[in-house]
């Protein structure tokens, strides 16, 4: 297994908002992580990246155990978070974005780049166009395209098709299984998109009041006629 999350207890300063999680990735893998607004979703990324520290329980991550480390070793370590917030810069254009997210990259940047825009190509048209002026669809592909430039092993995306059309959306996670496909990259997905996000993943979480309620096959999920009784 990829990840492995242990008994976790994370909280924010005396108040404990995820209580005794245990959760696992497989290597390949895009696992959703749902569940209703505050359930502790967010803050499970945050702690697996190192933002947040818990206060019980362990990370194991190909079998080590890295649940002390800072969020720039997690990084080198092949882990990489998407936030909901924007992660680019607005007043550079969409060349000079990847170039940033190409800084570590220590072998031929160059044709990482490449392999970018051959998944984004309107990245490539819009090289030269400055990043605010891209749609939500766009300046999240752009995010993207950063992140996958330091080749993460691991990524973890929190509610990526948020402020996207719907017509978007469909599209988007169809990207996200190619970036599966083509890096190898294990996804952990928190989405409110449910039926989008059980459609690309494999297994899903259900999380409530801070706890894992549930965990099942999404082809097993997606055969429920609804879902609201899980929130």
């Amino acid at each position: 297994m990829l990840l492995e999350l242990k008994d976790l207890e994370v909280g924010y300063s005396k108040k404990i908002v995820v209580h005794g999680l245990s959760m696992g990735i497989d290597q390949g893998e895009i696992v959703a992580l749902i569940g209703h607004n505050g359930a502790g979703k967010t803050t499970t990324l945050k702690c697996i990246l190192g933002l947040l520290q818990p206060t019980r329980g362990k990370i194991i991550y190909k079998g080590g155990d890295i649940t002390g480390y800072s969020p720039a070793d997690k990084v080198r370590h092949g882990i990489s978070f998407l936030p909901q917030e924007r992660f680019i810069f607005p007043e550079l254009s969409v060349r000079e974005n990847l170039d940033i997210g190409a800084y570590t990259v220590e072998d031929d940047a160059e044709s990482t780049i490449e392999r970018i825009y051959q998944l984004f190509p309107i990245l490539n048209e819009r090289a030269r166009q400055r990043s605010s002026t891209l749609s939500g669809g766009e300046r999240r592909m752009l995010g993207l395209g950063m992140i996958l430039l330091t080749k993460p092993q691991l990524l973890l995306l929190d509610e990526p098709s948020l402020g996207l059309a719907p017509v978007l959306v469909k599209s988007f996670m169809e990207m996200l299984k190619n970036i599966r496909e083509e890096f190898g990259t294990s996804i952990l997905l928190v989405e409110q998109n449910v039926k989008q996000a059980m459609e690309i993943a494999r297994r899903v979480y259900v999380m409530k009041m801070g706890r894992i309620i549930l965990e099942e096959n999404a082809s097993t999920l997606l055969q429920r006629d609804e879902w609201w009784d899980l929130f």
